[in-house]
């Protein structure tokens, strides 16, 4: 697939790594050049870096990995108000939460997915990969499963897809609505975080039926 992604953190050049080793073709674009370019570099394979316009044209996914508060400028950067996403499958992975507390950030009850699909028209967001440290999408690691919530049918099978090849297990909760409650979660374990409390030990471990 053709990937563009908005943003050159952590999460960003993460995913971005697993997604080329896996074949996909990469563009990354960030609020400087030089970062962008130091993102696609830590990237590697043929990841290149661009302009935020570049990074989402004819792309077949895009990720939008900056942080809340960066997110609508980047998507603005991006042309997304004039319909530069329209029909891609755009991938949220944001929390809008403040972090010592774990407190959502939206005031108003929608998901921060649903504010960002109104920065986005005609985009197909899918909220996901917003639980899980970059390192998860290492070489080696034990696969996770990945929450998605989405309205499109073909944007969540392609990012179902993104995640099988970052080497995760995609679980499909239900349509965008649903993503209130996934950023609830992340509140969470992010509270727990921060009161020193490792989130896995608040969550049973199920075994999975064949």
């Amino acid at each position: 697939m053709r990937i563009g992604i908005l943003g050159t953190g952590t999460l960003a050049v993460g995913l971005g790594a697993a997604w080329a080793r896996a074949g996909h073709e990469v563009l990354v674009a960030g609020r400087s050049a030089r970062k962008a370019a130091d993102a696609a570099a830590a990237i590697g394979g043929e990841a290149e870096a661009v302009e935020p316009p570049a990074a989402v044209a004819g792309r077949d996914a895009v990720l939008v990995a900056v942080t809340w508060q960066g997110v609508a400028e980047m998507l603005r950067a991006a042309g997304a108000a004039d319909g530069s996403l329209a029909g891609t499958p755009l991938i949220d992975p944001t929390n809008a939460v403040e972090h010592g507390v774990g407190e959502l950030l939206p005031a108003d009850g929608r998901a921060a997915a649903e504010h960002i699909a109104g920065w986005a028209p005609g985009a197909h967001v899918v909220k996901g990969f917003h639980l899980f440290a970059a390192d998860q999408w290492s070489p080696g690691r034990e696969p996770v499963t990945v929450a998605l919530a989405g309205d499109d049918d073909g944007a969540l099978r392609t990012v179902s897809d993104l995640v099988r090849d970052a080497g995760g297990r995609p679980a499909v909760l239900g349509p965008l609505r649903r993503a209130r409650q996934l950023e609830e979660v992340a509140g969470f374990v992010i509270g727990l975080v921060f009161a020193g409390v490792d989130p896995s030990s608040a969550i049973p471990r199920m075994p999975m039926s064949a």
